[in-house]
């Protein structure tokens, strides 16, 4: 009787630390898919709805293409205003859905293509160390020309302007490029009234403004940002920016 009683004991007893253990599997596989949801939320938080009602900023790219211009925008553009709404549509564009390796090495998926890229109030277009397969891309610069249709803003920055160039959309118009490319630019397309980039920054001139690029895109981003919403918000941006550490430095 003894025995049987110790077996009963030692039975419920297996028993009891199995369903406890079952629980605590249980209890642990409640709280991984707690934190897989807290760190999931933590991926997709910051991401900005494209809303239709907003104007849309297209940021072009292509291989090769110097990131520093295409952050350039986004920083700027991309910023909440002071209530934390967002104000603009930040989008970038490619010919294709394939990944864009930049000249430093950075891949980047496109938001949108050639074919399905929406409505633009804005497009900017950067530039490449090697411009030439970008100057012979009919389809490249046949959406330049189809989106200057559109636009109330076109930008280039650094040889992004020989784009400009040869799509002919801004000639008559004043524009400057990258520091020592002036002459050049002028010579293949002499419809154009090349600023002496030696001495000019950033230009504008109706619709069309361009810069020497690289961190220049940033004068030329602040620029048309502030004409699309006030000084104000320029100056938000820029402390939002910290670009006042910059200019003191």
């Amino acid at each position: 009787m003894t025995k049987l009683r110790v077996l009963t004991a030692i039975i419920f007893a297996t028993i009891l630390i199995g369903c406890n253990s079952e629980k605590s599997k249980n209890n642990f596989g409640k709280e991984n898919l707690i934190q897989t949801e807290i760190e999931s939320d933590t991926l997709t938080k910051h991401l900005k709805p494209f809303k239709s009602e907003l104007p849309t900023i297209g940021l072009l790219m292509y291989n090769g293409v110097l990131q520093s211009e295409v952050i350039a925008t986004s920083d700027v553009f991309a910023k909440p205003n002071e209530k934390g709404k967002q104000i603009f549509n930040v989008i970038t564009i490619a010919e294709t859905e394939k990944p864009i390796t930049t000249e430093e090495g950075i891949n980047i998926l496109p938001d949108f293509t050639f074919k399905n890229c929406p409505k633009l109030t804005a497009l900017f277009v950067p530039s490449a160390y090697d411009m030439y397969a970008q100057i012979h891309n009919k389809k490249i610069v046949n959406f330049i020309k189809e989106k200057n249709k559109e636009t109330k803003y076109v930008v280039s920055n650094c040889a992004g302007a020989q784009l400009i160039g040869k799509s002919g959309i801004a000639d008559g118009h004043k524009i400057v490029t990258w520091i020592g490319g002036g002459e050049q630019l002028q010579k293949d397309y002499p419809n154009l009234i090349v600023q002496n980039d030696s001495l000019v920054t950033f230009v504008e001139d109706g619709k069309f403004s361009s810069s020497n690029g690289n961190l220049a895109s940033y004068i030329s981003a602040l620029n048309l940002l502030e004409k699309m919403t006030s000084s104000e918000h320029k100056k938000f941006v820029e402390s939002y920016l910290y670009l006042d550490r910059l200019q003191n430095w």
